[in-house]
């Protein structure tokens, strides 16, 4: 790794998405995404569909300094977000969490193409990455499993 890790967040882009460090200004772009309680229904954070719980969401992104806006190329379209976050000099590690896309984006490429971006910028810099999921959220376990991740434990993170 060269410390620090001052890249955080580079705009990436491949033939399916874009994404571009986090803004202020994006907040209401995506919270038409985010205001969808179905996006929510297996999270820990179920009720992140209600605008005052994302705004907590939101600025505790912004404060990451690790969060993405993903927009879809061919429509031009906010279609979620993604974040790193829990960096391990020790563990050579970094974490991708706090994922969710539109529900048009559910079972098709924009998962897989959203993390191939972060996982190969982060293996620029880092010999691990791990994917934070909620326990109960089997969607997105299947979703990460299908890049190849296994589980390799359990930690309480209500928050993700």
């Amino acid at each position: 790794m060269t410390p620090p890790f001052s890249d955080l967040q580079p705009t990436l882009q491949n033939d399916l998405i874009k994404i571009v460090p986090l803004q202020e200004q994006h907040f209401e772009a995506l919270y038409r995404v985010a205001s969808d309680p179905l996006l929510w229904a297996q999270h820990p954070s179920s009720d992140r569909y209600q605008r005052p719980v994302f705004e907590i969401f939101f600025h505790e992104a912004l404060l990451s300094k690790g969060a993405f806006l993903v927009y879809n190329n061919s429509t031009a379209e906010v279609i979620g977000s993604s974040r790193y976050h829990n960096i391990n000099e020790a563990d050579n590690s970094i974490t991708i969490g706090y994922t969710f896309l539109a529900r048009a984006c559910w079972g098709g490429t924009c998962n897989k193409a959203l993390k191939t971006l972060m996982l190969d910028h982060a293996f620029t810099h880092f010999t691990k990455a791990y994917f934070s999921v909620g326990e109960n959220n089997i969607r997105s376990q299947k979703a990460v499993e299908k890049l190849g991740a296994i589980k390799t434990g359990h930690s309480e993170n209500p928050s993700e």
